[in-house]
């Protein structure tokens, strides 16, 4: 099994740094010293957390932020510090023996269940279960909240770019610089990763959970050359020649010669500070050089890429391609794929053809469906804003909401039908047809036997018009699993490679018509005939 991190200490104290205890809503207190001043603090009480509805108007969701929920409620209680610190902030008529109380709070006595993270999962399904004593469960509230919400959006976001892009193009995500702070940052790559996406700009990122990392270079990089006395030192080593120094700026400027030649272009067209850039990167990197060639325009940044790309291949290195960040990035890809294939063929340059397009340029969902609708040579495609900060929808909205207290199911009855709850420990089935993809997700009550493969049941879909359903599984897969207990984790952390697995897992056995990203077909999530029949009694 694979480490969860590469350095399994930093992991778990970015966790604890990230997601104190105090990281709660200022009400969880209140809440939790009424508890207490009742004597109701110890009664075992049971929490679930789900989402309302599939986010980017989509069929599913994925389940993510479970790891880190662990590592909290593993290291939750309050320093002295943190009491301190409350004592300030709550009503001077909050009784001294509290804070004690409080000082002395762990998550022994706390039971967590939970779909696997990386899990395809639906609305309205409890996805964990929360169950310990009254006010230690209603202190967690928030910030499992906090740690579900947005790396589930984020994650599920990134799959859809996943599927809108195709197997075959590799996706890099580059949107620390446009996240919500730094840890919005830290968490989209981590979670975009696991999504889907191959690779992140974000080093930390890369240190913390082992995601590789890659980059180019940036415009001002090469706008910060003027001319060639800028390139220091000017030779590079022969790697075919006993490593001699060349003169790698008059070697270059050779080949920009043929080059133009070969294009019937004019040396004129040239900037000279681009080159200089160019030059110097490579020289600094000969086996990464991959430039942005649209600083001034494409025709001169391909026209010196070449020059500078020929070069380190005579010398024995391998360049690895170009970046386009503006314009038609379709047109300028079959542009730029037809002369690094014309300098392959003339100048018998093999390595020319292996070079990768990197295409940028405020890269949306949209964008990338388009992509697939138009002829372009594009290999890699780096998105940032529309990614991390999902702007199709902001939140997934996932809630907590009490279910049973001292072994009697409870339940929210509101003037909003979509705002009741379902009341009472459940389980939950995913339900398999004959081609093994999911067709209904099954809500049951705790104590109820488990659906079993190849036999008739009757549920009730939580949405739609009540009629009910009759179905036949031909497998059925229980999906919750105990993952907390007696203040330990109880089953493995997955590292970010093995979790973004499980994603490809889940998603290959949903049928098609569920992970469209136009009018997908909805995917059922019902209610036993037990808990349908305790769901009305209560109402």
């Amino acid at each position: 099994m694979a480490a969860p991190c590469r350095n399994n200490r930093i992991c778990e104290r970015s966790i604890l740094d990230r997601v104190p205890p105090l990281l709660t809503d200022l009400y969880q207190f209140t809440m939790a010293y009424a508890y207490w001043r009742a004597g109701r603090h110890q009664e075992h009480s049971v929490f679930e957390l789900f989402f309302r509805e599939n986010p980017f108007c989509g069929c599913f969701s994925l389940f993510a932020g479970l790891n880190d929920c662990l590592l909290f409620l593993r290291n939750f209680r309050f320093s002295d510090e943190d009491v301190d610190y409350l004592r300030s902030v709550l009503p001077r008529a909050t009784d001294p023996a509290f804070f004690q109380f409080l000082r002395s709070l762990d998550c022994s006595g706390v039971t967590l269940s939970s779909v696997p993270e990386g899990s395809v999962v639906f609305a309205r399904e409890p996805l964990m279960e929360i169950a310990g004593p009254l006010a230690v469960v209603q202190l967690l509230e928030t910030s499992l909240l906090c740690l579900v919400n947005y790396a589930s959006l984020v994650c599920s976001n990134a799959a859809r770019f996943r599927l809108a892009s195709g197997p075959r193009r590799k996706l890099l995500e580059m949107g620390l610089r446009r996240a919500q702070g730094p840890d919005g940052g830290l968490t989209a790559s981590r979670y975009s990763y696991i999504g889907g996406f191959d690779l992140t700009s974000n080093v930390q990122a890369g240190l913390l959970f082992g995601i590789p990392v890659a980059g180019t270079m940036a415009h001002s990089y090469v706008t910060s050359f003027t001319s060639m006395e800028e390139v220091w030192p000017k030779t590079l080593v022969d790697l075919n020649r006993d490593h001699a120094p060349v003169d790698f700026i008059s070697l270059a400027k050779g080949w920009l010669g043929r080059v133009c030649e070969l294009l019937g272009v004019e040396s004129g067209r040239i900037h000279e500070g681009e080159l200089a850039a160019f030059l110097s990167y490579a020289i600094a990197y000969p086996q990464n050089f991959l430039p942005v060639i649209d600083s001034y325009s494409v025709t001169s940044g391909l026209l010196n890429f070449c020059a500078v790309a020929l070069a380190l291949c005579e010398l024995g290195y391998r360049p690895l391609g170009v970046r386009l960040d503006s314009g038609d990035l379709c047109k300028q890809s079959v542009d730029v794929r037809c002369v690094l294939r014309l300098c392959s063929k003339n100048f018998s340059t093999s390595a020319f053809d292996s070079l990768i397009i990197v295409g940028t340029n405020n890269i949306s969902e949209q964008t990338m469906l388009e992509l697939n609708k138009k002829d372009n040579e594009i290999d890699v495609v780096g998105v940032g804003t529309h990614l991390v900060t999902c702007t199709k929808q902001p939140s997934l909205g996932c809630v907590y909401k009490l279910v049973e207290v001292r072994g009697k199911p409870k339940m929210k009855i509101s003037e909003d039908p979509e705002k009741s709850t379902v009341p009472g420990r459940k389980s939950v089935y995913r339900l398999i047809d004959a081609q093994g993809h999911p067709f209904l997700d099954l809500v049951c009550l705790a104590q109820e036997s488990s659906p079993e493969a190849g036999h008739h049941l009757r549920c009730h879909p939580l949405v739609g018009d009540g009629t009910p359903l009759s179905v036949t599984p031909v497998q059925v897969i229980c999906l919750r699993q105990e993952v907390f207990s007696q203040g330990e984790v109880t089953h493995p952390l997955n590292s970010a490679a093995e979790t973004k697995a499980n994603v490809q897992g889940s998603l290959q056995s949903l049928h098609p018509r569920h992970k469209r990203l136009e009018e997908p077909d909805s995917y059922t999530v019902a209610l036993s005939e037990k808990l349908y029949n305790l769901v009305t009694e209560l109402r």
